[in-house]
């Protein structure tokens, strides 16, 4: 497994990213692949980062459900580490023509730290390595605030759907 320290001077690299913007780089910031021993750590950020959203959205939300050992397994997930601690998750799904971004969740603890900027920089550098041009995702309709930042960061509306329970708003982003 590889491993990057963050460093606007590195390039991309296919398990870790290290072109962060000056303003949210970290040196002690690492973004590599999941791995199994990196489950529970996994399952407790997604369940403490969503489950606010259980009451308002009446339902748990889809990454609650997700089976992160099938997902690890896959080589899907990666995971942005500080000071050898988790501290956020994303799950990209490579699809026929685009990069699925299915996942992005950052410990309550360490939100507020820039991790989810950093993480979606690094998704659009992975599908660009990967060679695509799009990234999609969805997002629950009642989750408003995250819809604002995927506007916020250049993606579109492409339509809305009710898919396995819930209301959903999927986005799409062409990467320049």
């Amino acid at each position: 497994m590889t491993a990057c320290r963050a460093s606007p001077e590195n390039s991309p690299a296919t398990t870790c990213w290290a072109k962060f913007s000056p303003a949210s780089a970290l040196e002690s910031e690492v973004i590599r692949l999941a791995a199994s021993d990196d489950i529970p750590v996994i399952e407790r950020i997604v369940a403490e980062a969503y489950f606010p959203y259980i009451a308002r959205i009446g339902a748990t939300p889809g990454p609650m459900r997700d089976d992160y050992v099938a997902r690890v397994a896959q080589g899907v997930v990666h995971v942005l580490q500080e000071d050898d601690a988790i501290q956020a998750v994303l799950v990209l799904v490579p699809e026929q023509d685009c990069l699925l971004l299915d996942n992005i969740a950052v410990s309550p603890a360490a939100q507020g730290r820039g991790y989810g900027r950093v993480l979606m920089h690094y998704a659009e550098t992975f599908a660009r390595q990967k060679g695509y041009s799009v990234i999609r995702l969805y997002t629950q309709e009642k989750m408003t605030e995250n819809i604002a930042i995927y506007l916020r960061y250049g993606y579109v509306e492409t339509h809305r759907a009710q898919e396995a329970g819930l209301h959903r708003v999927f986005m799409k982003k062409r990467l320049g």
